[in-house]
């Protein structure tokens, strides 16, 4: 449980040794960080984008602070030490805290714990620290490496339904190695406590605070006066809404397919540029199939929350049809993994149309959510459909 409490005994003596330090030795504040007074935590730890040696741990703040992490294999021993810079500045004097630690081993666990200083007055030659806020440790584990067993949980369109995850999460084991959240897990973007409280604190509170989630954009992600600035919030530092990586035998391709309607629909005043967007992925995905670890990997996934089959003939599935599908046939990929329609699907593969199977989650409403689960051991994989009542719908094995 966190400790998320600033510290205000005895805090000036400790002050005065802190600010000749970038990095805080941890002997410095653990009495401190004990001590009774005002939280500074606006939701829950959570972490992000895991991948084979690195992950990003996120958190925001009530006020403007420096953080870093600290961590180690050693619960008892969290001695190394991370904060994010750009460009040679230092993040600091903000409220969205995001670190990447990068250079971790593969299928490994490591302990940590978060570092908050507050930043009381920020001048150009003096700033001015408060406290210091230090949570309990806790634990995560980097994505393995060899092709032994693993296991994704992917979800689609909640559309700000919280107690979605709660729902679909009761009747299963929490074993997976992360969470895939796959497009419209809202109706659009107002503000920071909507992502606060649709998704950041009930999806970690539902899936027990060490299970890693990767939010891959949905066209509804797109919306609101709040969209442009969702990077902030999600995912790695630099990395971008489609992307690629390893996880066992996986290699999985993430695709942005955009908004569904045409970029000059007046309902999107003329800010918005998907097809252009699409194209670049276009060349991206093409570069991407000719990679050796592609090539070489036992299991091809992609997603894609509007699927390329199956979902109408709106411009914008249209479009990443016409873009993407012939790449993905050449490719020779396992399986598409979808959602957008709201209408569940486990469809085979087709003749001249998708070599491939494509599954399509279901939809937000009670009876029609989806929770579907990638499993692979040494010998296969195996992707299971399950129903917000915990019962199977469907299950194919590669």
């Amino acid at each position: 449980m966190l400790n998320n409490k600033i510290p205000r005994k005895n805090f000036i003596k400790v002050l005065s040794i802190l600010t000749t330090s970038a990095f805080c030795p941890p002997a410095l504040y653990a009495n401190a960080s004990q001590q009774d007074g005002e939280s500074i935590l606006k939701c829950s730890i959570y972490l992000q984008a895991p991948k084979q040696t690195q992950i990003t741990i996120r958190w925001l703040t009530t006020m403007p602070v420096y953080s870093w992490v600290e961590y180690g294999e050693d619960p008892a021993q969290m001695n190394n030490h991370q904060h994010q810079s750009n460009d040679g500045l230092v993040n600091a004097n903000n409220t969205t805290q995001a670190i990447t630690i990068a250079g971790l081993k593969p299928g490994t666990t490591y302990y940590y714990r978060i570092c908050s200083k507050i930043i009381i007055e920020f001048k150009p030659y003096k700033i001015t620290y408060g406290d210091i806020f230090m949570s309990e440790g806790f634990s995560f584990k980097t994505l393995k490496k060899d092709v032994s067993e693993s296991e994704i949980w992917v979800l689609n369109d909640i559309h700000d339904r919280p107690n979605s995850f709660e729902q679909l999460f009761k009747f299963h084991e929490k074993t997976c190695d992360f969470i895939f959240l796959n497009g419209d897990m809202f109706n659009w973007q107002k503000d920071e406590q909507q992502l606060i409280d649709h998704l950041i604190n009930p999806l970690v509170e539902a899936s027990g605070k060490t299970i890693p989630f990767i939010l891959s954009r949905g066209n509804h992600e797109t919306r609101g006066i709040f969209a442009r600035g969702l990077h902030n919030y999600f995912n790695d530092v630099a990395e971008k809404y489609y992307y690629s990586f390893t996880h066992g035998a996986m290699y999985i391709i993430v695709l942005d397919s955009g908004e569904d309607k045409v970029d000059e629909n007046e309902e999107y005043g003329g800010i918005v540029d998907f097809d252009a967007y699409r194209e670049q992925q276009k060349i991206w995905l093409q570069n991407e199939i000719k990679k050796k670890e592609f090539k070489k990997a036992k299991y091809k996934i992609v997603f894609s929350h509007i699927p390329l089959f199956y979902a109408g003939s709106a411009h914008g599935t249209q479009h990443c049809h016409d873009l993407w599908a012939p790449i993905l046939r050449c490719a020779k990929i396992d399986v598409l993994i979808s959602g957008h329609t709201h209408v569940y699907g486990m469809h085979a593969p087709v003749a001249g149309k998708h070599n491939y199977p494509v599954i399509i989650g279901g939809g937000p409403l009670d009876g029609h959510r989806t929770l579907i689960k990638i499993k692979t051991t040494q010998q296969n994989l195996i992707i299971t459909a399950f129903n917000d009542e915990g019962k199977e719908l469907d299950s194919i094995q590669l």
